[in-house]
């Protein structure tokens, strides 16, 4: 979060909308994850030291304070973009949130923010059909959990295989054909990335004809990154930003927003994050 705030001081991002958040809304979580679920993390919270909620997720004494904030975050943002008070919305914050599932913490998610902000434009502003799109290194387990049973949300993902969680496979297609995954091979590059969106994942999103596009924004997939082994580049997703932008713009009214998710080497994950928000700003 400093690197990235330190990016954003940059003159290029002067003419940014910045905005924080109010904090928590327990109704915008209560639609995606059950009130016992929500009630355990609560209580898990330590006052000091560290508590682990799975061999990876761990909660210290500001990570409840950080979920909640994250939460208004995501919130404010999706507000934002189906009123159409801004153009598109990135929401930079942590922890992540794709590998949560309804009920499970995992991979150091806890609550699902893609799916938090799904709900929130279909309950509160009606939008029908939401679809997300998640270019992490790894596989969104918890969205696709999510999304999995509802005709009116599409999950589609590209992300490295074999690798955690070891979901994500191509026959893993949801109960009404709404879940998209394009696995792609240790050591794949751009070009490769590339052809699974154009060939794969845009098709499916232009024909799903969503009222929304979510972008799950992880950088783990650039070439930096420690915990994984594509080679993509700070381009790649600048152009795959540019292509959803695109189809927002023929079916969604221009709405398109992204959440943060992976992105472990700073000078990675801050030239992406650049290249990704310049992509937001100049459509």
């Amino acid at each position: 979060m400093r690197a990235i705030e330190q990016l954003l001081e940059h003159e290029r991002f002067q003419s940014l909308s910045r905005l924080t958040s109010p904090g928590g809304d327990h109704a915008a979580i209560l639609r995606v994850h059950p009130p016992e679920y929500v009630e355990e993390i609560e209580k898990a919270a330590p006052k000091e030291g560290l508590v682990r909620l799975d061999g990876d997720t761990v909660m210290s004494p500001g990570t409840l304070d950080a979920l909640m904030h994250a939460v208004g975050a995501t919130v404010l943002a999706t507000n934002a973009v189906m009123h159409r008070n801004v153009d598109n919305a990135f929401v930079a914050m942590r922890p992540p949130g794709h590998h949560a599932e309804r009920a499970t913490p995992m991979g150091f998610c806890i609550f699902n923010f893609a799916a938090i902000a799904a709900h929130q434009a279909r309950a509160v502003h009606k939008a029908q059909r939401i679809a997300i799109m998640d270019f992490d290194v790894h596989h969104g387990n918890g969205t696709q959990d999510i999304c999995w049973s509802d005709r009116h949300m599409l999950y589609t993902s590209t992300h490295q295989m074999p690798l955690f969680p070891g979901t994500g496979a191509v026959s893993e297609r949801g109960e009404h054909d709404n879940i998209v995954n394009a696995p792609l091979s240790p050591g794949a590059d751009g070009a490769v990335f590339k052809e699974a969106m154009e060939t794969v994942i845009l098709p499916r999103i232009e024909d799903f004809r969503p009222d929304l596009i979510i972008i799950s924004a992880g950088f783990d997939a650039h070439r930096l990154d420690p915990l994984a082994n594509l080679n993509l580049t700070e381009g790649d997703f600048s152009w795959a930003t540019g292509k959803l932008m695109d189809i927002a713009d023929k079916h969604c009214k221009g709405r398109i927003m992204s959440i943060l998710e992976g992105g472990y080497d700073l000078e990675g994950l801050t030239r992406s994050v650049a290249a990704h928000l310049l992509t937001f700003m100049g459509h």
